[in-house]
């Protein structure tokens, strides 16, 4: 049998000495820190004295503090907008407002004017008219606060809902709350304001759809007696065969126009909230 070259064994030997130098060299520091701390019974002094005592770690946060991400705010905000159309219809001005422009126009005989975008839009700024002093408050009383990381959340929550809960109550019969109180089938409170949110939005929203239907009632009686003259004169005069609207109506735009009647509504709306 003849032995291997020189030659053959040179790559293994190279591969060999690469992977052992690193194993050894391990080794060694390994041995020589064991036998450092075995020499030393308190252990590796590190910077701050003996065994490491005295060490502090401060660690930055880059200026962290309480205040809400702007991710948890956009999410919050975006919760609020889907949420928007419904408070604005149960907890503000504006169905009450949008009720009385309604009927005002049918009061009229006028069926599609103004339209409906144009109704909703007056009624739209009205409500914030109404309702900017609410706004403000809470603004002040929560928003703000939360942002600034002094409330939280829930916090925040509680003290924005005081300023509605105050609006609503002042607005809000004595009947309606007694009536959603005994159909959830709970005893009425001593006081308004222990009063649930729950029994609270409903019981306002019916009271503000019965101060909208008196005030709706109100309006129709002068374009009642117009239509009552003038079908009366009509039927004196043997026109029967003409609709009593067509003579009415332009009598009524000129009532209407000549006392400033959407003055008066609105002036009238926004009295029944202790504004303006």
């Amino acid at each position: 049998m003849t032995r291997p070259t020189p030659s053959a064994l040179t790559p293994w030997a190279r591969r060999l000495v690469l992977l052992t130098v690193p194993f050894v060299s391990a080794c060694a520091l390994l041995l020589a820190g064991a036998g450092s701390a075995a020499a030393d019974p308190n252990g590796p002094k590190g910077p701050g004295g003996a065994g490491g005592q005295g060490n502090t770690v401060q660690i930055d946060l880059g200026g962290m503090t309480d205040k809400p991400s702007n991710s948890l705010v956009a999410i919050l905000a975006l919760t609020l907008i889907s949420l928007l159309p419904a408070i604005m219809l149960t907890c503000t001005s504006f169905t009450k407002v949008l009720v009385v422009l309604g009927l005002t126009r049918n009061a009229l005989g006028l069926q599609q004017i103004p339209n409906n975008q144009v109704l909703a839009g007056l009624a739209l700024f009205l409500s914030l008219f109404i309702m900017s002093p609410v706004i403000g408050e809470m603004n002040d009383l929560a928003l703000q606060p939360y942002l600034d990381g002094q409330l939280s959340a829930s916090q925040a929550w509680d003290a924005g809902l005081q300023p509605l809960r105050g609006f609503m109550l002042d607005n809000a019969g004595d009947d309606e709350l007694a009536l959603l109180t005994n159909v959830a089938d709970r005893e009425l409170p001593a006081n308004r304001e222990d009063v649930p949110t729950t029994t609270l939005i409903p019981a306002f929203v019916l009271s503000e759809l019965k101060d909208a239907f008196i005030i709706g009632f109100i309006i129709f009686i002068p374009f009642l007696v117009i239509d009552i003259v003038v079908s009366g004169a009509l039927m004196s005069l043997g026109m029967m065969m003409m609709p009593p609207v067509m003579v009415s109506l332009p009598f009524k735009l000129l009532l209407f126009v000549m006392v400033d009647g959407w003055a008066l509504i609105i002036k009238s709306v926004v009295a029944s909230y202790g504004a303006g």
